[in-house]
């Protein structure tokens, strides 16, 4: 055996040891793991810092999607969400209808009303403008507050996902929402450069972005974020994105889950021709978020890998964020949500054990009002997931 090789034999032993410790790991310290360290042992040592710090649970939340108004200020080069006001897809769900699907998802045993919309659409449309006037509401984020109390009394716990709110906005709605989020996407500038992805997407600039995650940190607002995989970034930019999440959450203690997203490419956007990011690269970029974050709580939604997303159990995920049995993912339509049957059964034959969690994560719930912590008293466990009996 080479000098070198044994250099390396014992460099992979003291990197992987550290890790395995749970002690602090520096950037450049992951750029040396990735160069030195097979993928394979990257891979099994992140499921391994899974088991240690989050057990052989993993969850989900049962949802409902409310796609409340998707006229969107911004243009993003993959998105297809966003509609024009001329568009069939166009949706603008008055009072009645955010009531009626409430009252659906009560009937099947959600927990979470996501809510979705566009970035602040009244400022580029004069249609949201107006609609919103008739509705009686002079903003989205306004009817947003109010559709938020309609829920609510349903019994179904709101979870806000509306782009870059201000500080006071998440104020009012932390009133009501027992967690919000919004996905950093990535924190490269150079993601907003002339023909890249988020070239005319205004609110995509990342400092707009962490800064709403440290505004909802100072109000102690459970936040769920994230990144967007294969998008034109590069591996090292994955990982300075979640340095950047790690420090926030470092400061204030908010970030409740991270979700890695997996890119697809959609018809009638200028990154059709674009391809999803390779599988391994994807784990790489998972395996890595466990591994800088070992007690994160870690996702992939799993309509996104159809074919194989229990495999991501072996990379450090603990959760597939929100499915719904009711209504369409209608960011990636194109993919069905998954029988929730089926999702614990696959967990069963990787010896993990499935369970629904609200919209926000049980070691979150502290940090919630009394009112909203005594409503998910009436349908919790002793550990603050949903009770089996409910959600089966």
């Amino acid at each position: 055996m080479s000098f070198q090789t044994l250099s390396n034999l014992q460099f992979d032993f003291e990197i992987i040891h550290k890790i395995n410790e749970s002690k602090e790991i520096k950037k450049e310290q992951i750029f040396e793991l990735i160069e030195d360290v097979p993928k394979q042992v990257i891979f099994e040592t992140a499921s391994k810092l899974r088991d240690k710090n989050k057990g052989r649970v993993v969850s989900f939340s049962k949802k409902a999607f409310f796609n409340i108004i998707n006229l969107c200020r911004d243009t993003c080069s993959y998105c297809t969400y966003k509609a024009e006001p001329d568009d069939t897809k166009l949706s603008l769900m008055d009072e009645q209808t955010v009531k009626k699907l409430a009252e659906l998802a009560k009937k099947y045993n959600c927990t979470e009303a996501l809510f979705v919309t566009g970035e602040r659409p009244e400022q580029k449309y004069q249609e949201a403008k107006e609609w919103l006037r008739k509705q009686g509401f002079s903003s989205t984020t306004e009817y947003l507050i109010h559709c938020s109390e309609i829920v609510l009394k349903q019994g179904v716990f709101p979870h806000t996902n509306a782009g870059n709110l201000t500080k006071n906005e998440m104020k009012e709605l932390a009133k009501t929402n027992v967690s919000m989020g919004v996905m950093l996407e990535n924190s490269s500038v150079r993601l907003r450069e002339d023909g890249m992805p988020h070239q005319d997407a205004p609110s995509k600039e990342p400092l707009a972005r962490l800064n709403i995650l440290k505004n909802a940190g100072e109000l102690k607002i459970p936040m769920t974020t994230g990144i967007l995989v294969g998008i034109g970034e590069t591996l090292e930019e994955c990982i300075q994105s979640i340095y950047d999440i790690k420090k926030i959450h470092q400061r204030y203690g908010n970030i409740q889950e991270i979700i890695l997203q997996n890119f697809h490419p959609k018809p009638k956007t200028s990154m059709f021709e674009h391809s999803t990011p390779e599988e391994s690269y994807f784990k790489m970029v998972v395996a890595l978020c466990r591994i800088i974050m070992p007690d994160a709580n870690i996702q992939i939604p799993p309509n996104l890998s159809p074919d194989n997303y229990n495999e991501f159990l072996s990379v450090g995920i603990n959760d597939w964020g929100g499915i719904s049995p009711i209504t369409s993912d209608y960011v990636n339509p194109e993919f069905s949500w998954p029988n929730i049957q089926n999702v614990e059964k696959k967990c069963g034959n990787l010896g993990f054990s499935l369970k629904a969690r609200f919209p926000v994560y049980p070691e979150f719930v502290p940090l919630i009002n009394n009112d909203l912590k005594q409503r998910i008293s009436l349908i919790a466990d002793e550990k603050n997931y949903v009770k089996e009996s409910y959600w089966k």
